[in-house]
């Protein structure tokens, strides 16, 4: 017997067949498109949302949601009661119907065009770094994201901030970011300062010589992949201007991009987007066309990342599975290529300009510094002609150094021309929650270190897979954190971290 709440799985089941069907289109717009289909595609795209949009903005399917609501302990097939899951689920869909109806239809279509307008001519800006020639498409951008903002803001009652942050972190608040992040900030130039200078009193470590051709990187970064967990059967690794995770349920796409003079780059980023993979790969196979199996938020997301590039994959015990395996790899012999020497070098501080290839005692500058200016643009605060002059400010404030040119200044990221304003926090807000993973994770298994020095990650994923991925949205992320680590989201581990590592090893 049809029920409210059975009507709101099957419509947002079809709601998962299209959101299927954007994720490859955009993926395909990412890697494989030829630059003439750009119009195209984002027609396409913005079809495709408008669709979505109309669904969930249905009346009918919000007297569902009421109903459902309204009586849970007979809202089941036949008019059982609803079971944690499915409670959990009409808890999810709530949420995601909230933020949709917040929004027009004509507002969701034209985001939609735009930003796929911007993405595809950021690519070529950022090559050029031509920030001025980007600059018309990105106020387009801007704009049509303040008038989201400004929706959601009083649907949901929220700053227009937090009413887009919320998309990318459900529950997430500035306020408690801005908390986290001054703490952070005022640990960081002391602890970024002292860790350069253990580095300079001791010796250089040694350069590992290149060129390492492309073709060889890809096939050891395929290996890893696999030994860490990535299922090829089920995903795909291709190339792309910015690396990312990406796809559909059941064909996780992650991308990388290579440089001929530095390997670990790309190694590294493989890793980075493996943890993604994993986190999509392991939701429970039976929610995963429901909101409640989505990935809980971008903290998270973020978090399982950076546990596998930084907690894990810099980590001395894996450098010594690695190391004879990129010399062998590469045909590399001697000093360069001992396990001590590629920790060394996985482990270097250096006040760089590029995010995605910072270390991580300067990564959460990088991020405070995005937060920051997004906050100013989004309230108007900051206009966009000033943006390259303001974020070289900053820069400087925060790291000491200032860009040569725009590529590697404010148009490096894809995130503002794609229109995702409120995403930048969740990077080092996820590095702080994949500390506090990593360590319970250790603590629960005795011989993790011998483990990774062997290539087995098996415990560790399996420890993930119990109390991130199979938890999904079923909760929020502070009682994920706290349920596995004992403690709510804080910074008190990582620079506990950061301290070993960096400072005390």
């Amino acid at each position: 017997m049809s029920t409210p709440y059975t009507l709101l799985e099957s419509r947002f089941a079809r709601i998962a067949d299209l959101d299927h069907a954007r994720g490859i289109l955009h993926w395909d717009m990412e890697t494989m498109m030829p630059d003439g289909a750009a119009p195209h595609r984002g027609e396409a795209m913005a079809t495709l949302g408008v669709i979505r949009h109309e669904i969930l903005t249905d009346p009918a399917l919000g007297e569902a949601v009421a109903a459902a609501e309204a009586d849970p302990d007979r809202a089941g097939v036949d008019g059982a009661p609803l079971d944690a899951w499915q409670r959990a689920n009409l808890v999810e869909i709530g949420r995601v119907r909230r933020h949709a109806t917040a929004v027009p239809a004509d507002l969701v279509a034209a985001q939609t065009r735009a930003a796929a307008k911007c993405q595809h001519a950021w690519r070529d800006a950022r090559a050029r770094s031509d920030f001025e020639g980007l600059r018309p498409l990105l106020e387009e951008v801007l704009r049509l994201t303040r008038e989201e903002a400004a929706a959601k803001a009083e649907a949901l009652d929220l700053s227009p901030y937090d009413a887009l942050l919320d998309q990318y972190e459900p529950g997430g608040r500035s306020a408690r970011i801005d908390t986290l992040f001054e703490d952070l900030a005022a640990f960081l130039p002391d602890t970024i300062e002292a860790a350069i200078a253990r580095q300079a009193a001791e010796p250089e470590p040694v350069a590992l010589p290149g060129p390492f051709p492309v073709d060889v990187q890809e096939r050891l970064g395929r290996e890893l992949i696999g030994i860490v967990g990535f299922d090829r059967h089920h995903g795909r690794l291709d190339v792309s201007t910015h690396p990312f995770c990406g796809g559909a349920d059941g064909d996780v796409r992650i991308t990388t991009r290579y440089d001929e003079a530095d390997f670990t780059s790309a190694l590294m980023g493989m890793l980075h987007e493996t943890g993604h993979a994993l986190y999509e790969q392991g939701r429970p196979e039976p929610w995963l066309r429901q909101p409640v199996g989505a990935a809980r938020g971008m903290t998270l997301h973020e978090s399982q990342s950076l546990l596998i590039e930084m907690q894990a994959g810099r980590s001395r015990p894996f450098l010594r599975y690695l190391a004879p395996r990129a010399a062998a790899a590469f045909g590399g012999t001697g000093p360069a290529w001992t396990a001590d020497n590629l920790y060394r070098l996985a482990t270097r501080v250096a006040r760089g300009f590029i995010r995605v290839d910072a270390d991580e005692v300067t990564y959460p500058a990088h991020v405070i510094l995005r937060y920051r200016l997004e906050r100013a643009m989004l309230a108007g605060d900051l206009a966009l002609a000033d943006l390259p002059a303001a974020w070289d400010e900053r820069m400087r404030e925060l790291l000491g150094i200032t860009p040569p040119d725009q590529a590697r200044g404010c148009l490096q990221d894809i995130h503002w021309p794609s229109g995702a304003i409120g995403y930048f926090p969740t990077y080092t807000l996820g590095a702080l929650a994949a500390a506090q993973l990593f360590a319970a994770a250790r603590e629960a298994i005795g011989d993790l270190d011998d483990r990774l020095a062997a290539g087995d990650f098996g415990p560790l994923v399996a420890w993930l897979r119990r109390h991130v991925h199979a938890r999904a949205s079923a909760t929020s992320t502070d009682r994920i954190l706290e349920d596995a680590t004992g403690a709510p989201l804080g910074t008190a581990v990582y620079k506990q971290h950061i301290r070993a590592r960096y400072l005390d090893a």
